[in-house]
């Protein structure tokens, strides 16, 4: 993937930054391009190899048109679980490193909902608020609204997440009742058939 100057791109845990410069520096003898970004939210110069642009995972921003299906990610009640705290933490922390906003934005959902049942340890309260400090930050700045606005529609998307997370439980509930119900039934037909059979035969 390559970037021109201006171009607003994703630094995979750092954030956005803006394509200032793109210039040739020699390290150790050795000369190749960078490209220098100009972090949004510390102000802060980082340089990114341009070879090395796949590996760091650096990516452009999202679209206008992407913020909502975002926003519907967010409240869809759709979480991961996970049977132990290595897996979770494992799992959650190549997200992070994806560089994909939708990769956090599962982070987030699934430690918002560990958080409302139980203490988070300090290394996940970290990466839940980094989590949703890049959510907020990438899409008050392509939404170009301020981040106290994003970052309530934010908690509010959460908020339904949770709701719906109860309502897909209790309809997957129904579903597997329904399922063992229909089963049943069917058992006792096969058996009566068969029973049916058994007499007709002698």
């Amino acid at each position: 993937m390559q970037f021109e100057i201006g171009d607003k791109v994703i630094y995979p845990n750092h954030g956005l930054g803006v394509v200032d410069r793109i210039e040739e520096k020699t390290i150790l003898g050795t000369t190749c391009g960078f490209y220098s970004l100009r972090m949004a939210t510390s102000d802060t110069t980082v340089l990114v190899p341009v070879d090395n642009v796949d590996d760091v995972g650096l990516r452009r921003a999202i679209s206008d048109n992407e913020v909502k299906k975002l926003f519907t990610l967010l409240g869809n009640g759709k979480i991961e679980n996970h049977q132990n705290w290595k897996g979770r933490f494992k799992d959650n922390s190549d997200k992070m490193r994806t560089g994909s906003l939708y990769d956090v934005v599962d982070v987030l959902k699934s430690l918002n909902h560990l958080s409302q049942s139980k203490n988070l340890s300090f290394r996940e309260k970290r990466m839940l608020d980094r989590a949703k400090f890049l959510v907020i930050s990438e899409i008050s700045e392509v939404m170009s609204e301020s981040s106290e606005a994003i970052e309530d529609r934010v908690d509010k998307a959460l908020e339904r997440c949770l709701v719906n997370r109860v309502k897909l439980l209790e309809k997957a509930k129904t579903a597997k009742k329904k399922t063992a119900k229909a089963k049943a039934s069917a058992k006792k037909t096969s058996s009566r058939a068969a029973a049916s059979r058994s007499v007709a035969a002698s």
